[in-house]
């Protein structure tokens, strides 16, 4: 079998060697997956141990060790090592340490917290803030504003219909394709769809940003990849996390749209005034009281 193409992600040296491997594993041989499951969950042990160590504990060959190190696109094991020293002295701002079926509760809370605020940190790094505030714009100028999703996307449609009082207009929350598709119809010049989808693939809601557009309205598409979506609105917000298929994983992708829409909401009521921010303080104080919280 020829050998695979070394990854030009390597190449670039500001990049965390962790942060490579977490995003590469699908990429790799199954094999050669174990050896970057290893790395992940324990990358003081691989630094400190030799190839002979890491196969056993990898359950793989030596000879998979080394091919791994090359995978990557380097020399072999020791130069492998030499940048995850490198990695491990900056700390693992963007990887899942691989939980383990017999992992104690507080080790799996702390690599979840550790992954969750380490992966929101690479896409907030990722965040183009050129077309964030392309969308507060539009948030700001609408007469109204729909949110579609389905899934964890329509979780974050929800929230952020919750938070209307920020937007300062009527807003709707859609989370079944028909009634999307009978909101994006009624839409007019003026209006304002958020579609949120982290595939960028789902169908009901890329349909119903065509539908929207069509009839005059601006969509903003919340979403963590380049997809479909993307070709059917007026601004793209590009959420990326280090999302992977581990069993285990949290989901991020929706932790880092929540946070984006608190963003958005945020953005707009900073920008309506201190006529409009006094009544939004004086609607949470009264809320307050409502829970008893004064």
């Amino acid at each position: 079998m020829p050998r695979r193409p070394r990854p030009p992600i390597t190449k670039d040296p500001n990049r965390n060697l962790l942060e490579i491997i977490s995003t590469s594993l699908q990429d790799l041989r199954p094999s050669d997956r174990k050896v970057a499951e290893l790395t992940l969950a324990a990358p003081d042990f691989v630094l400190n141990a030799t190839v002979d160590q890491t196969a056993r504990r990898s359950g793989v060959s030596e000879p998979t060790v080394i091919r791994f190190c090359e995978a990557l696109g380097f020399l072999g094991f020791q130069d492998f090592k030499v940048r995850l020293a490198q990695s491990v002295a900056l700390g693992m701002p963007a990887t899942h340490s691989v939980i383990l079926p017999d992992d104690s509760v507080g080790v799996i809370a702390d690599k979840i917290f550790d992954y969750s605020m380490n992966s929101l940190d690479w896409a907030r790094k990722k965040l183009d803030k050129d077309e964030l505030g392309k969308a507060v714009d539009l948030l700001l100028a609408a007469n109204r504003i729909e949110f579609f999703g389905f899934g964890a996307s329509g979780i974050v449609a929800l929230d952020a219909q919750q938070k209307f009082p920020l937007f300062g207009v009527p807003c709707t929350a859609h989370c079944d394709s028909h009634q999307q598709f009978i909101a994006s119809s009624m839409m007019k010049p003026g209006d304002v769809v958020v579609a949120i989808s982290n595939t960028g693939q789902t169908k009901g809601v890329i349909e119903a940003a065509k539908t929207a557009l069509a009839n005059g309205a601006a969509v903003i598409a919340i979403t963590g990849k380049i997809g479909p979506l993307v070709d059917h609105c007026t601004v793209p917000l590009l959420v990326e996390t280090l999302e992977n298929t581990d069993v285990y994983t949290p989901t991020i992708s929706r932790l880092a749209a929540l946070t984006l829409i608190d963003i958005l909401a945020t953005s707009v009521v900073t920008r309506r005034g201190q006529d409009y921010n006094s009544r939004v303080a004086e609607m949470k104080r009264n809320l307050a009281g409502m829970r008893g919280s004064l």
